[in-house]
């Protein structure tokens, strides 16, 4: 459950957009699988500028706290408000309804820096 038409970071957060305008983060399966059931999701507020590879807010499971780490910087321009009152969207669709938020980076530069699917599916697998 990679898409390819998304890219990836290290820590396991995908970036859907080419970085033109803003793009939309989430956790992969792979997070998601590992967090377990997830209960709860602090994020930024919209207007908060973020800074590529930095803590911007935390995911809850039932298993653990775990950090979500920005993969891009820029600004935050939406959150996805259904999380608050059903944070389990993202174990149920993590590339779709599960999605955190949308950043304006600083242009496309900041998304073609990213993990590829294939590099991504190379960096789970081993």
């Amino acid at each position: 459950m990679i898409p390819e038409d998304l890219r990836y970071t290290a820590e396991h957060e995908w970036v859907a957009g080419d970085g033109s305008g803003s793009v939309r983060v989430g956790i992969t399966h792979f997070a998601q699988d590992a967090l377990g059931d997830i209960v709860y999701v602090q994020l930024p507020d919209e207007g908060a500028t973020v800074e590529a590879g930095e803590s911007l807010g935390e995911i809850e499971s039932t298993k653990s706290v775990s950090e979500i780490y920005a993969p891009v910087s820029g600004t935050v321009v939406a959150r996805n408000a259904d999380l608050g009152d059903t944070p389990e969207l993202i174990n149920s669709d993590p590339y779709g309804a599960g999605w955190l938020l949308e950043i304006t980076p600083g242009g496309p530069a900041a998304v073609e820096g990213l993990l590829t699917a294939a590099a991504y599916r190379e960096l789970t697998e081993s």
